[in-house]
């Protein structure tokens, strides 16, 4: 019988890829053990513009698009637009749930979270990622240090 591992699913919006991303993808893969799955679903721009009230630098098409192609993803899709997370998950039947140290689920959401998996029959393991990386880990540091060195390009053009 071949060893089959762990199906994996994370989610986020993966705006600009970055190390802490990718670092993220390959520990939650590690996590599903040997030939794990992982699947990546990736935030419908409806729901960022909700959830961070901004719109995403690339939209969903794209950020899927960059997603699928990282060595660690096995599947990348597109979630589903509105407030029903567990749908895909029900959908996908994972043994592991990764969250990002930064996603909307609270610390004192977490266990309401398992709870609420629970009660609509999905029996994966939860697990929330630490922060990967350091320096440019974060879109939101990289858009400020683009916009940081455009303004001091312009402020100090080159002769």
């Amino acid at each position: 019988m071949a060893n089959q591992g762990k199906r994996v699913m994370a989610f986020g919006t993966f705006d600009l890829v970055h190390v802490g991303h990718i670092k993220f993808f390959e520990e939650a893969k590690r996590l599903g053990g040997k030939n794990a799955e992982l699947i990546v679903v990736i935030s419908r721009d409806t729901n960022v513009i909700k959830i961070k009230k901004r719109p995403p630098i690339f939209n969903e098409q794209e950020r899927k698009a960059v997603i699928g192609s990282l060595k660690p993803v096995d599947k990348a899709i597109l979630g589903y637009e509105g407030e029903d997370l567990l749908q895909i998950v029900k959908e996908n039947n994972p043994d592991i749930i990764v969250l990002g140290y930064d996603q909307r689920i609270k610390p004192e959401e977490f266990q309401k979270f398992k709870q609420e998996l629970k009660e609509k029959g999905i029996n994966a393991k939860v697990i929330r990622l630490p922060k990967y990386g350091t320096g440019l880990n974060s879109s939101t540091i990289i858009v400020k240090k683009i916009l940081e060195r455009n303004k001091n390009n312009l402020e100090n053009p080159k002769k």
